[in-house]
């Protein structure tokens, strides 16, 4: 044991002979300690989206307001700059720090309240009909701020009144690039099927070479690789949810597929190596195609269709 020790032996966990020969031997035992507990960051308190966050500055925090906001909190937005300078018009002509004129100057009182409106709503649309002109070096001040950020507020209500009207043009396009897809997938397993099936009859025929059946055969496990994957993914990863009598005729005609596929394989004599990744391919993704796989909306009503695609999938490797 001290030979041990010598070379280093400080722990029981570091010694063959057990525990017990350790403490038989009476050497000292050091147990392992607990790992101290990670010290506990305190929570940040979560910001409401109308707070102005310290690290950026207010023209940052301006532009992130334009570009997520919506057009409601928009349009409001510029009513309040309308309100708020219309407000600050009519207590400079009550405290007579300037205010506004119309040839003399607008007392204050309900005319001078709605006059101050009327300026604000012009000054912010920046129409300037001189009518109605700002008196003293505040509200002049006022003015120029408030057609500055008038401007661009109601500029940010256009440019998303125009951006939602371009998202609804693209949804639009969007859906009808969508049902060309889901019909382009029906015709072209119409096609393989068609094929598979001329490629059935001359591999029964005698008179025609391997070579020509082998590369029809290539070219079909192709098409129909490609085929599947579109499929696979209108089952997982849909843009939008196709209607259930068109997936389920896309899924009757892809099981009738793989069966003849299913047929030609034991009429050939030999495979291709591209044939055989091609084959692979096609049960990799048809054997996920299955009722407790898919996602549940689609499962009650195409589960025949689904047991059938995965068992000939099966079949074909």
């Amino acid at each position: 044991m001290s030979l041990l020790q010598d070379l280093g032996y400080t722990r029981a966990a570091h010694f063959l002979g057990g525990l017990q020969e350790w403490e038989d031997a009476g050497l000292p035992l050091e147990r392992d300690r607990p790992a101290p507990a990670p010290a506990r960051v305190p929570a940040q308190p979560l910001l409401a989206h109308h707070v102005i966050p310290r690290r950026l500055g207010i023209w940052r925090w301006l532009a992130s307001t334009f570009e997520g906001g919506s057009t409601r909190d928009l349009l409001k937005l510029w009513l309040g700059l309308v309100s708020c300078c219309a407000m600050l018009y009519w207590t400079f002509a009550i405290t007579g720090l300037g205010g506004l004129r119309e040839g003399d100057t607008i007392p204050g009182g309900l005319r001078g309240l709605w006059t101050a409106f009327y300026f604000s709503l012009v000054t912010a649309v920046s129409a300037g009909f001189g009518d109605i002109l700002p008196s003293g070096a505040a509200a002049r001040a006022v003015a120029i701020a408030e057609s500055i950020g008038g401007l661009l507020v109601f500029g940010a209500v256009v440019s998303k009144l125009v951006s939602r009207r371009q998202e609804e043009v693209v949804d639009e396009i969007h859906r009808i690039a969508y049902e060309d897809r889901l019909e382009r997938v029906q015709t072209d397993l119409h096609l393989v099927l068609s094929e598979l099936q001329g490629i059935t009859r001359l591999c029964r025929a005698p008179e025609v070479p391997d070579d020509h059946v082998l590369a029809r055969v290539d070219s079909a496990s192709g098409i129909c690789l490609a085929e599947l994957r579109t499929i696979h993914d209108l089952l997982y990863r849909p843009q939008s949810a196709p209607e259930e009598a068109m997936l389920e005729g896309i899924l009757a005609t892809l099981a009738i597929v793989l069966h003849e596929m299913r047929d030609l394989m034991r009429c050939l004599s030999f495979r291709t190596p591209y044939l055989t990744r091609n084959l692979e391919g096609v049960a990799r993704l048809a054997v996920e195609i299955c009722a407790d796989c898919v996602p549940r909306r689609y499962a009650p009503n195409m589960r025949e269709w689904m047991d059938r695609i995965q068992e000939a999938a099966k079949e074909l490797v």
